[in-house]
């Protein structure tokens, strides 16, 4: 009973399989003739298409030997005798290169491409892509990203600077320029190469630079100017029969410079000049002229303060010219004329006992009656050799009733306060005997 409704049911499916091929012939106007297939062909079924791609299948044909190929054209005809099946094909999975990675039009399939790519400041070398093949392999893959490019720093802008009054150098400061790597952001090291910001630079232009370095050895230097002024005045010369004293470099703004004469010469001017601001000195031009000794005084506390913080006075008197004391003294100052001047003395003679006594200063006379007062002012007697030497304050130093050489008298004079600041500067200007 079963077997005859399965007959029933498949007669009625053959009726509707006939009932849509004659409505298919109705339709159709023209037919075409149908070659006959040689009988080894009648019984081989038609030819199979291949999945499409995007299933990322290979079709693998087993003969009957056992073997298995592959066709590449996409189809391939088979018979019922042989063995026909589908299998997917996948590579391992690529390697990530290190600051980069990939991106694949179908995962690790067959056929599937992949693009490398890499990080921002990264660039790639080696395979630019790889595909997916049949033999379950990467086409390429040996791809890395490598840092080439330089890190950026960008360094400050000109500094200039001027110099503080009395000074070469000026005190410069800067924000230190930071460096950035385009790749990881990490800088291994900075080099500065001149003066760090904050020191004291001296005039003129100093070139500085910083270089920076990142973790692959990349570097990048950038570089900028430091210039100091030093405002200067016009320099100054030293005076005739004198000398100059200056601080700090001579000329600069704040330097002071002081002036001194020789012996025998007064200072004209001004005793010391500043460099001021403007670049102009200050005070008048200083020059050294030949003292104007002024004998026609009417005492003499007049005629010695014209020697007040000038000069030395050696005073010499002695009861005629004849004394054997005075001629001896005055042989020996004779030899030593330059001496004395290199110690500012200047030697007054007062020789003779009034009214008939004279005096003299160098070659110029003194009055009589100005000489009869220097005695009594210094208390000098008229009938004995007296000696009396004076500082250039007028203070009576040291006194002598019998000659002595000149080198007596330099030693003493060597021994004065004041002498030692002269002897000292007239090392530095040359000045010797």
């Amino acid at each position: 009973m079963r077997g005859n409704i399965e007959k029933l049911v498949k007669r009625k499916k053959n009726k509707k399989k006939r009932r849509k091929r004659k409505k298919v012939r109705r339709k159709t106007k023209v037919r075409k003739k149908r070659k006959k297939r040689p009988k080894k062909y009648r019984n081989r079924k038609p030819k199979q298409m291949l999945p499409p791609v995007s299933k990322q299948v290979v079709v693998l044909r087993t003969l009957s030997s056992g073997t298995t190929s592959y066709h590449s054209s996409g189809y391939w005809p088979y018979t019922d005798d042989e063995d026909v099946r589908y299998t997917e094909v996948r590579c391992l999975k690529l390697a990530m290169p290190s600051n980069g990675g990939y991106k694949c039009s179908d995962g690790s399939y067959f056929n599937s491409r992949c693009q490398f790519f890499c990080s921002p400041g990264y660039t790639l070398r080696g395979d630019l892509s790889a595909s997916c093949q049949s033999s379950r392999t990467w086409s390429g893959g040996n791809s890395v990203c490598v840092d080439v490019d330089p890190p950026v720093i960008t360094c400050p802008n000109i500094k200039e600077k001027t110099a503080e009054p009395g000074k070469l150098t000026a005190k410069v400061t800067w924000d230190t320029p930071e460096g950035k790597d385009t790749a990881d952001g990490i800088l291994t090291d900075v080099i500065l190469k001149g003066k760090p910001s904050g020191t004291h630079i001296p005039e003129g232009n100093h070139k500085l630079s910083y270089t920076v370095f990142d973790r692959a050895e990349n570097k990048a230097t950038c570089r900028f100017n430091v210039r100091v002024r030093v405002r200067r005045c016009t320099p100054l010369s030293v005076p005739d029969n004198g000398w100059m004293k200056c601080d700090s470099a001579a000329d600069n703004y704040g330097a002071t410079c002081e002036f001194r004469c020789l012996g025998g010469y007064e200072l004209r001017g001004s005793a010391a000049r500043v460099c001021q601001f403007n670049m102009e000195w200050s005070g008048l031009e200083t020059s050294c002229a030949p003292m104007n000794i002024n004998v026609g005084v009417r005492s003499a506390a007049a005629l010695l303060d014209q020697f007040y913080e000038k000069r030395r006075v050696l005073i010499i008197s002695a009861p005629s010219a004849a004394n054997h004391y005075y001629r001896f003294q005055m042989t020996n100052l004779q030899h030593a004329q330059c001496g004395l001047d290199l110690r500012h003395v200047t030697v007054i003679e007062l020789v003779g006992v009034y009214p008939a006594q004279i005096g003299r200063i160098r070659h110029r006379p003194i009055p009589p009656g100005l000489a009869l007062q220097l005695r009594l002012l210094l208390q000098l007697s008229q009938n004995s050799f007296n000696m009396v030497l004076l500082d250039k304050q007028g203070v009576d130093k040291q006194r002598y009733t019998f000659p002595i050489t000149a080198a007596e008298i330099f030693t003493t004079i060597d021994t004065f306060p004041l002498r030692t600041e002269e002897a000292t500067l007239q090392k530095e200007a040359g000045q010797s005997c």
